[in-house]
């Protein structure tokens, strides 16, 4: 901290940001100032009197700047009050500052008056953006503005200022710009910044003295870390995160807890909570859901073992934000990428339905980026957000699928950049939210239904899994770096690609006999009808809804659907079938076709 209240000391500013910088470098030079951005934050205040540096909003910060430079008088306007932040003056230069509310039309006397004062005096208009839509006669006040930015004269190698607060660079109109007037756009602070709010805003946290004074070594290794996990936020949200830690009584050394449940806005972490023995049975919880995927299967655990530990992109940085968890599940249709995405969620997040599902062929043009982070402002629809950032915002504890990505417009994958790196997207609206605690589930069927670069088969059954693999994860990498030349998705993504075998004869049998299973449940359940098959039935069916496994499992139950379940519908309506019957069902072939014959028991 003294090295960076020295240096701020010894060359006057050296380490404030550019933009306050480039203000006491044209002083002389530029009649007014026009900060855009960030402009409502915290920043840090140097006061040459008492040789130190604190941290204040905008216009200590300016105040600072201008009494340093001479300046006698800095007033703020704010609608529809005028106020004064300091007036050093004499009597016989002292300017008259309206009392009570103030109109344009009083602030544009007021102005006039202060730009040819003989004292060197400055203005700070705040709120800037938002005069148009509370006052009258903005049009006439902008226009006097101008007019005295290029007539007024420097005195004393300075002008008397206008600074203008402004949401955007552009609430003010074109035609505003001329040589006498300075733009600046004031971003989010950098590192440096970050760290000078966080040593100033630390001591409130607990331990947060001790652990500096005693292990000065660790002590600057959690403030790095402080640092490094705060980028892109305000620095009053520095401040506010200091404050959380306090008010949970969190140790310094448990900050990390303090961003986290700043950013997600929830205290539980449910992949501290997770029942490990749970994890420990989930190759068979998830291999009886998804069944002949135990490659897929094994891939999906180790992925969730490594996000309990919170060792996700822990190579890259010990405080990773990246998503818990990315998988990338490829193959044929109908073999369980989707089916094995609920039961990660069931086995994680609790329930098989506590997932966002995006079906990537609804984003196939250019704008339907919008739908998932919301239109820009300007546009309808603005204020609603996207479908992305408020499901996450809502529920950050989940598993996000999108379904069948390579659909999806090539824009849209820029998305995926930055959630697949930062593990944070922001929103139209400006808001950013986080996938720390996500999983990260995409599917594709891409090398199975259209033609694989160097191969001289079509993909079939026949193949075996070693082939299957190979061709579909050559499939994919030609997809990213030749057709849609973005290599870096795939780099992103990483070894996490899964590719899923095609149903085989065994798997196809063992889910035919979980989805006739169902049926009769579901039959017990509603019904309360009691259904058996006839001795030698079940291989007979099997056999038939399972000759053709192009389509996998929805094949088969499309198959199940159309030879057991409609004609079962047919004759329990014939039947005259009643809550507590016991039937025995016998199965008899014609053809291709299967024919049901129902008697109650």
């Amino acid at each position: 901290m003294e090295e960076i209240l020295e240096g701020a000391l010894e060359e006057k500013g050296r380490r404030l940001p550019k933009w306050v910088r480039e203000i006491k470098r044209f002083l002389g030079i530029k009649s007014q100032f026009v900060l855009s951005g960030n402009i409502y934050d915290i920043y840090p205040v140097p006061y040459k009197d008492l040789e130190s540096i604190s941290v204040g909003p905008l216009e200590n910060l300016l105040a600072a700047i201008l009494e340093e430079g001479g300046y006698k008088g800095f007033y703020k306007f704010e609608p529809f009050f005028l106020t004064t932040i300091f007036d050093r003056a004499d009597n016989e230069n002292a300017l008259t500052v309206p009392k009570g509310a103030v109109t344009l039309g009083a602030l544009t006397s007021f102005v006039k008056d202060l730009v040819v004062s003989k004292e060197p005096r400055s203005l700070l208009i705040s709120y800037s953006s938002r005069l148009s839509s509370i006052a009258s006669g903005e049009d006439i006040f902008l226009f006097e503005l101008f007019r005295l930015s290029m007539m007024v004269q420097a005195s004393q190698g300075r002008f008397n200022l206008i600074f203008w607060a402004l949401d955007k660079e552009n609430d003010l109109p074109a035609w505003y710009s001329n040589p006498r007037v300075m733009y600046l756009p004031i971003p989010k602070p950098d590192n440096e910044i970050r760290r000078y709010i966080i040593q100033s805003a630390g001591p409130v946290i607990k331990g947060y003295k001790d652990l500096e004074a005693r292990e000065p070594k660790k002590h600057r290794t959690l403030l790095n870390r402080f640092v490094d996990q705060t980028g892109g936020l305000y620095a009053s949200e520095l401040v506010s995160i200091a404050r959380l830690a306090a008010m949970d009584r969190l140790d310094f050394g448990r900050i990390d807890e303090a961003v986290r449940h700043y950013k997600l806005g929830v205290p539980d972490n449910p992949w501290a909570k997770l029942n490990r023995e749970v994890i420990l049975g989930g190759y068979d919880i998830l291999s009886k859901r998804v069944i002949g995927q135990e490659r897929a299967v094994n891939h999906s655990l180790d992925i969730i073992k490594r996000s309990i530990f919170d060792l996700s992109g822990a190579q890259f940085s010990p405080h990773s934000q990246k998503p818990k968890g990315v998988l990338f599940f490829a193959g044929p249709t109908g073999v369980g990428k989707t089916e094995l995405a609920k039961g990660i969620t069931e086995l994680v997040f609790g329930s098989p339905e506590n997932y966002i599902r995006f079906d990537m062929s609804e984003f196939n043009q250019s704008h339907a980026d919008q739908r998932l982070i919301g239109a820009p402002p300007g546009y309808v629809g603005y204020d609603v957000g996207g479908e992305l950032t408020n499901a996450i915002k809502q529920n950050p504890f989940t598993l996000i699928l999108f379904d069948e990505i390579e659909k999806a417009h090539p824009r849209i994958l820029d998305i995926f950049l930055q959630v697949l790196d930062d593990g944070r997207l922001t929103s139209g609206r400006g808001e950013t939210v986080y996938f720390t605690d996500a999983m990260i589930v995409f599917t594709s069927n891409l090398g199975v239904y259209n033609e694989v670069k160097g191969a001289k088969d079509p993909i079939t059954l026949d193949l075996d899994y070693e082939e299957l693999n190979k061709r579909i994860t050559t499939a994919i990498d030609d997809f990213f770096r030749f057709t849609l030349n973005r290599p870096e998705i795939l780099n992103r993504i990483g070894k996490n690609i899964v590719v899923f075998d095609f149903i085989r004869p065994k798997s196809a049998f063992l889910i035919f006999q979980k989805m006739l299973e169902n049926i009769l449940v579901r039959l017990q359940d509603i019904h309360s009808i009691s259904l058996v098959l006839g001795p030698g039935d079940l291989e007979i069916l099997g056999g038939l809804v399972t000759q053709d496994l192009s389509m996998g499992g929805r094949g088969i139950g499309n198959a199940v659907e159309e030879l057991f379940i409609n004609p079962l519908a047919r004759e329990l309506y014939f039947l005259g079938a009643k809550p507590g019957d016991k039937i025995e069902c016998r199965l008899t072939l014609e053809g291709d076709k299967s024919k049901l014959n129902l008697e109650r028991l």
